[in-house]
């Protein structure tokens, strides 16, 4: 009745506004998995890899603003304008990112497709110094920067600017030197002896031989010596400023160290495929040797570590272990080489004027990093700084290898990073005397530490201002103020143009992917926003800014967290912590996550009510060297019970039900909810583990030996610390997600655990598996699965 006396305009203006609310909602559509879990490319693409054009008048970038199946180069002038996708043509004849600059920095040599090129940077003009079918890598200047070093079958070669004179400077050759078969074999050594007694030719011939051998020399006309390495591999092989000495090392693979099968049982062939991959934590390792070879006296001779501070040392853990039988049994390993710990040598550094050495030493077990003067001439080395840990060398600027290392332009002192304070900060040091001295100090972190090209100021990025904040700064060559260059709260990484005038900067906040900006190389310059790069659709949902947090675990600790917060609050409400992965890895921060996926599955999960707590528990990269360090000889201890206490701050301050807690995570973070759902029952109702480790002793060396040691010297590490002895303690609902392709964790893991909780007579927990997926899944049909999955046993188990 009421409708027909509604005049027509007016029905016209409810149709219009009708429809205007309609649009809105479709604006605001809310957030679902399956939209989630899509393709990326329905959010927009961030720009990558941004690098400077030689000249300095270009960025180049990869970009996806079109959705294409892969990103594409893009190049901006360095005023930020006319961003254009680079042809084909233009892209092939850029040079790569393998290569090196002579001092001037007027022309560069690179490696590409396996060649050799020179670059003249004013000029553009490019020379291909080799064209072989052979691979040619690691081209560089010589000292006189008037040849280019290279390597071709690992073998060292110089190329000569001035007429191209290619010259031979190693002869590394697989085997054994045929004379030294001989000269070891009785039988062989005794005929050769009577050939020489009973026939006058074979003496003349014999002697004929030697007095070439000995001319040759004369003349100067020998090739490289020939350098017989058996079977082993020959690596950083370096020619030093005055080409006389060759530096390199060679690297012994163990006969008896077994790799892993991962099956594939979806390929193409349609028959299970295996893959041979890692070894399993504790068996054997490379042996690693480094080795002089002076080309004037035309002798090769080892650099050994013997004398050298804490090189017989036993680690702490051998020490404190009761059992003495233990503890001498693995000493005994090394007990051929007088007790000497193994250790790898990287380098040498050489200063800018040619005339000092030094090299970085590392022990096998990853608990001492030695910085040594070398005498090339000698093979001695002399000890300048040694950094030793009880649990294990790292930290940024440090991790593996050699570090960040150089010379400072007095030619006098070398400069490093180390985590002597408890931090990882920039120190100098003299090359002869030792004398040290910190330029960066402080309850932060400095991260890719660089001279400028007047080598008067570092450039480098901390997390100064916040641990969860990163910054570019300058500091004078002596140290003192701490410059800041960048302002916006979030992480900035910066790429200098060759001029060192204009910073690219690659930024990003926490609910804001990354974008290309350009700004001065002045503190206070303001960004200049270059790529636009978010699609609409992503634009339209309101991503939350999650309050980055601190609070207290029951040592006293701060631990760092993000918790993202319902609207409208729920008293009892449900809650689910968020566990990363990686263990050294950061994930409370204000940038752009890349747990990208997880982010967006949290914004959904508090429009669903819950609240969710995201920490980075002890272990965390960002904090220093005792909460990277906290875990150690126990995974699963400190880095569980942050989580445990943080459940408790959530009862405690955000209204949460302590009941209706869940837990997941992947790879580490799987392994902490296993624990977390066999060893606290009690907190946590329901977990999803994903791709998770179950057993430390299936796990890799290079990583594993680092926090627990190895299974055979520490075995109650390894109990401690795996899952699979507590499976007992199974008592709320447990999801297990895991790829069968897995070649970092591997399937065999959640298989062994499936089997130990099919004994204990465990039914509250299920196992999907994904055929075609590695450690970190690409498939969004698979991405969608799996939090389906993981949404409907929050669902399920935390709400009422």
């Amino acid at each position: 009745m009421f409708l027909n006396k509604i005049s027509p305009a007016f029905l016209l203006l409810l149709l219009t506004l009708s429809v205007g609310t309609a649009q809105a909602q479709e604006a605001q559509t809310p957030l679902s998995v399956e939209k989630i879990m899509r393709n990326p490319t329905w959010m927009g693409t961030s720009p990558s890899n941004i690098a400077w054009s030689e000249d300095g008048r270009k960025v180049y970038f990869n970009w996806n603003p079109d959705a294409n199946r892969k990103d594409s180069l893009y190049s901006v002038l360095a005023d930020g304008k006319n961003i254009r996708k680079v042809s084909p043509q233009e892209r092939r004849n850029l040079p790569t990112g393998t290569g090196s600059y002579n001092r001037a920095r007027t022309k560069r040599v690179y490696e590409k497709n396996g060649d050799i090129f020179l670059l003249d940077i004013k000029s553009g003009k490019v020379q291909q110094v080799t064209n072989t079918v052979e691979r040619e890598i690691n081209p560089s200047f010589t000292f006189d920067e008037q040849k280019v070093a290279f390597l071709k079958d690992n073998n060292l070669y110089t190329w000569s600017l001035n007429g191209g004179q290619l010259m031979q400077r190693t002869d590394f050759r697989k085997g054994k030197k045929p004379a030294d078969a001989e000269s070891k074999d009785p039988q062989k050594k005794w005929l050769r002896e009577q050939q020489l007694e009973l026939f006058d030719i074979i003496k003349e011939r014999d002697a004929d031989k030697k007095a070439a051998e000995k001319q040759q020399k004369a003349d100067n006309l020998t090739r490289p010596k020939e350098i017989y390495i058996e079977e082993k591999l020959v690596d950083n092989v370096v020619l030093s400023p005055d080409e006389q000495f060759v530096t390199f090392r060679l690297i012994k693979r163990p006969a008896d160290a077994k790799g892993t099968m991962v099956p594939a049982f979806v390929t193409a062939s349609g028959y299970t495929e295996e893959l041979n991959v890692r070894t399993k934590v504790g068996d054997a390792q490379t042996d690693t040797e480094f080795f002089v070879y002076d080309t004037r006296r035309d002798t090769t001779f080892a650099v050994l570590m013997n004398n050298i501070a804490g090189i017989e040392e036993q680690p702490a853990y051998l020490k404190d272990q009761k059992s003495k039988a233990t503890a001498t049994k693995a000493g005994a390993e090394k007990s051929d080489k007088k007790n000497l710990r193994a250790t790898a040598i990287y380098g040498p550094f050489w200063s800018d004027n040619g005339k000092s050495a030094v090299v970085v030493a590392r022990s096998a077990d990853n608990k001492d990093r030695w910085i040594l003067a070398l005498d090339p001439a000698s093979g001695k080395m002399s000890l300048l700084d040694r950094q030793h840990d009880d649990a294990w060398i790292g930290g940024p600027g440090i991790g593996y290898g050699a570090g960040d290392i150089g010379w400072l332009p007095d030619n006098e002192h070398i400069w490093f990073v180390s985590e002597e304070s408890g931090y990882a900060h920039l120190y100098k040091c003299h090359a002869k005397t030792g004398e040290k001295r910190a330029l960066t100090s402080g309850k932060f972190e400095v991260y890719n530490v660089a001279l400028s090209a007047d080598k008067k100021n570092w450039y480098f990025t901390s997390n100064k201002v916040h641990p969860g904040e990163q910054h570019f700064y300058r500091m004078s060559l002596q140290g003192g103020e701490m410059v800041q260059l960048t302002t916006q709260a979030g992480a900035h990484e910066v790429v200098l143009s060759p001029d060192e005038k204009t910073l690219a900067v690659r930024y990003s906040y926490t609910n804001k992917p990354w974008e290309l900006y350009l700004m001065d190389n002045k503190k206070g310059a303001r960004m200049r926003q270059v790529t636009n790069s978010l699609t609409d659709e992503f634009k339209a949902y309101n991503w939350r800014d999650p309050e980055v947090i601190t609070f207290k675990a029951r040592d006293g600790a701060d631990v760092h967290a993000r918790v993202y917060k319902p609207t409208t609050v729920q008293v009892n409400g449900p809650a689910v912590i968020f566990v990363h992965g990686a263990g050294y890895l950061q994930n409370a921060h204000k940038w752009w996550s890349s747990y990208f996926r997880e982010y967006m599955f949290h914004n959904f999960l508090v429009d669903q009510g819950y609240t969710v707590l995201d920490i980075d528990y002890r272990g965390s990269a960002g904090y220093g060297r005792d909460v990277r360090t906290g875990i150690y000889q126990f995974m699963g201890g400190k880095d569980l019970s942050d989580h445990v206490d943080g459940a408790r701050h959530l009862a405690e301050k955000y209204q949460v039900d302590p009941k209706r807690i869940g837990i997941y995570g992947g790879s580490y973070g799987g392994f902490i909810t296993l624990m977390a759902m066999f060893t606290e029952p009690d907190v946590f109702a329901a977990g999803a583990a994903l791709r998770s480790v179950t057993d430390w002793a299936h796990y890799n060396h290079g990583y594993t030996s680092n926090i627990l040691n190895t299974p055979q010297t520490d075995s109650l590490a390894y109990a401690k610390s795996s899952p699979i002895y507590y499976a007992d303690g199974l008592r709320g609902a447990l999801l297990m997600c895991h790829g069968m392709v897995d070649t970092n964790v591997h399937f065999q893991d959640i298989v062994r655990l499936s089997q130990r909780l099919i004994e204990l007579g465990k039914d509250n927990w299920e196992l999907a598996v994904y055929p075609v997926e590695d450690h970190g899944f690409t498939e969004p049909a698979s991405w969608t699965d799996e939090y389906k999955r993981i949404y409907k046993l929050f669902e399920q188990h935390l709400k009422p």
